[in-house]
């Protein structure tokens, strides 16, 4: 199970931290991931860590976001600087558990110009 938080309303140029707490299973030893997406488009790839701990970005974040992950909290980071009014959009996480894909419920990030 995956709950996502840390959304809300910022000014561009601002920053924000979403978390991603997992429970059922280790964060540690599977790929998590943060897609996004915006109104009437469809979900999107924004940075994936994997359980060596290499990262991956989508280019338009890259440099502007973070993905990281505390495994001692169970929990995965997406740290977002530099926001832009396009980075709008409902942020999921999800993680790769044996071959199955399971999605948090979505945090809403909205940033104003």
């Amino acid at each position: 199970q995956l709950q996502a938080s840390g959304g809300g309303s910022a000014q561009a140029g601002a920053s924000l931290r979403l978390s991603c707490a997992a429970s059922g299973t280790a964060a540690s030893d599977n790929v998590m991931a943060w897609y996004r997406q915006a109104p009437g488009k469809q979900r999107d790839f924004v940075a994936n860590i994997v359980s060596g701990g290499g990262t991956t970005y989508a280019g338009s974040v890259k440099g502007r976001f973070t993905i990281s992950r505390d495994n001692a909290e169970n929990t995965l980071y997406l740290q977002m600087s530099s926001l832009k009014p396009e980075d709008t959009a409902v942020y999921y996480c999800n993680i790769l558990v044996r071959g199955l894909l399971y999605w948090g419920q979505g945090t809403l990030v909205t940033v104003s110009s």
